[in-house]
């Protein structure tokens, strides 16, 4: 039976979503199963943002309709029977998975202690522990009523635990742990102390330490998107780039007056609200946005309903400007008063809120500490998600700086966003740091973290230009030809790695393989212990992870170059914390067949042993036998790999790539790579349609890689 955690709070926004992502993601990271259950939702009508967002995780794999206990209504209309309902319910949920995470309710109508009396009930009939989460800033109104600022002090996060943790045992519920959200960030060490002492001074105190966790306040999560923006307005686009409605507005600007008086009030990530009829005002803020000289706005709303007439939009279509334009039929006070009630949703379509909720979520929650309280059982299962997980935090353990010659995508700038908010590596990001600054901004990412870098850039073209023209001067090569050529991304990104100034570089968003590898072989080279350069692809099943080689560059390799490949292979995936079991593969197994191909394979195999006779190689071996156990009881009882090989060798490039793509669209699996090996330093390649999280994912490896070089 699935084991369980409920999430609750005692009042109403105090970002529990950011929790409960957090908790789901950790324990999605241990186990393969994990469901989601929101015990009380807003309304049957419209969807739960909440629980579609959590539904989205990779994670989980459940439908929404299923995943709902109750409304609101049912429970004021009867809250026995509702009560039983989302048991009833619960359990369908909970008899699909390993793990549920159990959402309480919004406290849409005035908080009350009789809400979190009914979570608590909720939770003791679930057998759920729970995880109450603690708002660090008081509404608006409540702040008011207290005569203090919006942030709580210490002891006031103390004594709102108190009065909590009291309903909570009042209503027999078991305390997991108290998390302090959206916490003043200059107290956090006394909120924590404050809480833990309101703990031990509850029924709570004598059952052992019950964690007590704080994240601090980040505007960019309760910030609202433009996207929610047009929402409360009621408005429609009227021009610019529809991807960039997911950028926060962290303020607004309300532009009633002259345009000499509205510039100077314009500030970064600002939305303009603009009277229709004062185009002269829309086309300066529009300039302002561009010039550079200003800060860069999140959107404009005009207002009013007034149409903008036909040389305005003439004009706005010359000036081409991807800042979203938002029309209304609202006033000036209604428009301006629906903007600053918007609330920031953590929602799956804001990568950049989502990145940074997971962020804030492993900064300040001790994750491995949260499983070992869960209890999860251990397994011997990795999903694709789980050896994603992995690979970020072997990343993170000692984090490498990567180089990404594609600026100008903006996939490598979300990818970069995301790397960089959860520590995964260090970047240089190629490109003309005013172009690659703005559009980031524009996208609504925070890419301050990274080193961006001109490819023509005097000082590197010139350094770089006399090593390679060093490197080929066999070649006849000049200095003056030396400096045309570097200065293209993809020899300026490996020189960085070649002459140390990055540890390695993905590439191929927007360039063949070709363009990205060449430079490669021509200046980082083999390593000295083999004769080719070769690849994998890291194969995630649903239930383990399995290294294919070669599919991606030796069309026809020999018995020596296929013996490489599998030793490079092996060390792979070594490297990524898979037992190496090599299978060299052929259309026959052990003596069966005989013919050029299987005696290739054979004599490769054979060459592997005598070179690395500690790996658990088997070949030549068909494919079944190499990975279902049955066939291989049958055809090879006595083999130590034949059904369980973890690495498969291909005999040449057009079965290891056909096969890999159809276990890929066949098997649902997660085809990670190519993933380069034999190269001095990493140098990986990505297709041209990888997505954020394919690139995400190959810097990770590409920075696992580059730990391995740094040891060696």
């Amino acid at each position: 039976m699935a084991q369980s955690i409920f999430i609750t709070s005692a009042e109403g926004h105090s970002g529990k979503s950011t929790v409960a992502l957090g908790v789901l993601d950790a324990l999605s990271a241990a186990t393969p199963r994990v469901g989601v259950f929101r015990a009380i939702a807003r309304s049957t009508i419209e969807r739960d943002y909440v629980l579609e967002m959590l539904l989205d995780h990779d994670g989980v794999d459940l439908a929404y309709d299923d995943c709902i206990g109750v409304t609101y209504d049912d429970v004021r209309a009867d809250p026995e029977a509702a009560l039983s309902t989302i048991v009833e319910r619960y359990k369908a949920v909970q008899a699909q998975c390993d793990a549920v995470v159990v959402v309480g309710s919004d406290y849409t109508d005035v908080g009350s202690p009789a809400e979190l009396a009914f979570n608590a009930r909720i939770a003791a009939n679930l057998g759920a522990p729970v995880i109450l989460v603690l708002g660090g800033r008081a509404s608006q109104g409540q702040a008011e009523q207290l005569g203090s600022s919006t942030a709580r002090t210490p002891a006031e996060m103390g004594q709102i635990a108190s009065l909590a943790l009291a309903e909570l045992a009042h209503g027999r519920a078991e305390l997991f742990a108290v998390v302090a959200n959206r916490a003043d960030p200059d107290h956090m060490d006394a909120t924590i102390s404050s809480i833990a002492d309101a703990v031990s001074g509850t029924s709570y105190g004598g059952s052992g330490a019950v964690p007590v966790w704080a994240i601090p306040e980040d505007r960019v999560l309760v910030a609202p998107s433009m996207r929610g923006i047009q929402r409360a307005v009621e408005g429609e686009m009227l021009s610019g780039d529809p991807a960039l409605l997911t950028r926060e507005a962290l303020g607004v600007v309300v532009a009633g007056m002259s345009m000499v008086n509205v510039l100077p009030r314009l500030f970064e990530g600002a939305v303009v609200v603009i009277p229709a009829d004062r185009t002269e005002v829309l086309v300066a803020a529009l300039l302002a946005n561009a010039s550079g000289t200003f800060p860069s706005l999140a959107g404009i709303v005009l207002n009013g309903g007034f149409e903008v007439p036909e040389p305005v939009m003439r004009l706005l279509d010359g000036l081409g400007s991807s800042l979203p334009i938002i029309t209304t039929e609202h006033g000036t006070y209604e428009t301006t008063l629906r903007i600053m009630s918007t609330r920031g949703r953590l929602a799956a379509d804001s990568q950049s809120r989502y990145d940074t909720a997971l962020a804030l979520f492993e900064r300040n929650v001790d994750t491995d500490e949260l499983r070992r309280r869960f209890g999860l059982a251990e397994t011997r299962v990795v999903t694709p998600l789980m050896f994603e997980f992995q690979l970020i935090e072997r990343a993170r353990a000692a984090r490498r700086r990567i180089v990404l010659p594609e600026g100008s995508d903006d996939r490598i700038l979300r990818a970069a966003a995301t790397v960089l908010t959860r520590g995964i590596a260090d970047l240089i990001i190629l490109g003309e740091p005013f172009e690659v600054r703005s559009r980031a901004i524009e996208l609504g990412l925070d890419l301050s973290g990274a080193e961006i870098l001109s490819p023509f850039d005097a000082v590197h073209v010139h350094k770089f230009a006399d090593e390679y023209a060093r490197l080929r001067a066999h070649k006849g090569m000049t200095i003056e030809r030396a400096a045309d050529t570097v200065t293209d991304v993809s020899y300026f990104g490996t020189m960085m790695v070649h002459m140390g100034l990055a540890d390695g570089m993905v590439s191929g968003a927007a360039h063949t393989t070709a363009h990205t590898i060449r430079p490669a072989f021509e200046i980082i080279k083999t390593r000295p212990d083999v004769s080719v350069v070769s690849s994998v692809f890291l194969m995630a099943l649903a239930d383990r992870v399995l290294v294919y080689g070669d599919c991606a560059v030796i069309p026809d390799p020999t018995s020596a170059q296929l013996a490489d490949i599998a030793i490079s292979s092996a060390a792979t995936a070594e490297q990524f914390g898979i037992d190496p079991r090599v299978a060299m593969l052929s259309y026959s197994t052990g003596e069966s067949g005989s013919g050029a191909d299987v005696e290739k394979v054979r004599d490769a195999t054979a060459l592997v042993r005598e070179r690395s006779p500690e790996l658990l190689v088997e070949g030549p071996i068909q494919y079944d036998a190499a990975a279902d156990a049955a066939v291989a009881a049958a055809k090879m009882p006595q083999s130590q790999v034949a059904g369980r090989a973890t690495v498969f060798i291909f005999p040449d490039l057009n079965t290891g790539n056909n096969t890999y793509k159809a276990v890929q669209r066949s098997a649902g699996a997660v085809a990670m790579g190519p993933v380069l090996q034999g190269l001095n330093k990493p140098i990986n390649d990505l297709s041209r349609g990888a997505l954020v999280s394919d690139i995400v994912n190959t810097i990770a490896i590409t920075a696992i890689q580059a730990q391995g070089e740094a040891r060696r």
